[in-house]
């Protein structure tokens, strides 16, 4: 049987604060030129909080950047 993995039991060194930080600098500096790279970049930094309260606090810049992504890529077609 298969093993189920929480992803609050995800292992980090880091302090979710500094990876709140971090998730929100891309934000700021996101462009229609990076912004697959920031996307992805987020949210492989997303994965590394371990606890879902600290997640949650990220919601606002993923929200944000997923919503730059999407128009940006409308304005290219």
């Amino acid at each position: 049987m298969a093993r189920k993995i929480l992803l609050n039991e995800v292992p980090d060194d880091r302090q979710a604060a500094a990876v709140l930080g971090e998730i929100r600098a891309i934000y700021f500096k996101a462009t229609a030129q990076t912004i697959e790279r920031d996307f992805d970049r987020a949210i492989d930094l997303l994965k590394t909080i371990p606890m879902p309260e600290d997640r949650q606090r990220a919601t606002v810049y993923m929200e944000g950047l997923a919503e730059m992504r999407k128009e940006w890529k409308r304005r290219r077609r």
